[in-house]
């Protein structure tokens, strides 16, 4: 449903006049001198980079493992493993079975009797049902911020945002082909996808390790309101 503004004009023009200024009809984007947001990690080869986002796993209580896409599907059994087993809860998304994970969750998970949803936009509220009652989410990153640790998330109608905050623990796969020295790389990819007229999710997550607050005497309790562990498993695609 569609509304109709009423003397926009006549509004904007009254305030100009009370700012003492004319009435813009355009924005020009600024051209800045400096750009220091661009000097971080400038330099830092993917290598390099993987290290920083090492040591800030450290800081926002995030285990990573680093791994190859062969050996992707055991490394990825031996999390799930350590956080307890299933049921578990993933997106519908064809990248999984580019790396290789088609035969774990067809094939092996069910045969050990580990419950495996994967979100299914047909399926509706039993989508988020099946997250809530999960106890691994396994998602992807499609950005990954090396200064803060931050795995970025594009939602869509088979990419459940529930899947990453719903479970008890949350796994992300990381390409290292993803990993970006921080935000302002991130906010020009998805500025670029934008101009070049791709069509952007409605819900993009930036997801920093598990759910934590420090906010009631700064004191750090984790699993506020999200997972209470979180792993990240490096793939080396590059």
């Amino acid at each position: 449903m569609s509304g109709t503004i009423q003397n926009q004009e006549a509004f904007l023009e009254k305030i100009a006049n009370r700012l003492g200024r004319e009435q813009k009809t355009s924005i020009e984007k600024p051209n800045w001198i400096h750009h220091p947001q661009d000097e971080v990690l400038k330099t830092a080869t993917q290598d390099e980079l993987v290290e920083v986002l090492k040591e800030q796993c450290k800081n926002i209580h995030t285990d990573i493992v680093i791994t190859s896409t062969e050996k992707l599907s055991n490394a990825l059994k031996e999390v799930v493993q350590q956080y307890g087993g299933g049921p578990i809860v993933t997106w519908k998304d064809e990248r999984f079975s580019q790396y290789g994970l088609t035969k774990l969750m067809e094939e092996e998970w069910p045969k050990e009797g580990i419950d495996l949803h994967i979100w299914d936009h047909t399926k509706g509220e039993e989508n988020i049902a099946k997250a809530e009652a999960a106890n691994v989410g396994i998602t992807i990153s499609d950005v990954t911020l090396a200064e803060s640790g931050t795995a970025v998330l594009f939602s869509s109608k088979d990419r459940g945002r529930s899947v990453s905050f719903l479970p008890a623990a949350s796994i992300i796969i990381v390409p290292k082909s993803s990993i970006v020295p921080r935000m302002t790389q991130a906010a020009r990819i998805i500025n670029e996808k934008v101009k070049n007229g791709e069509q952007i999710a409605s819900c993009i997550n930036f997801i920093t390790g598990p759910s934590n607050s420090a906010d009631i005497e700064m004191i750090l309790v984790v699993g506020v309101h999200g997972p209470i562990k979180a792993a990240y498993l490096i793939v080396e695609d590059i």
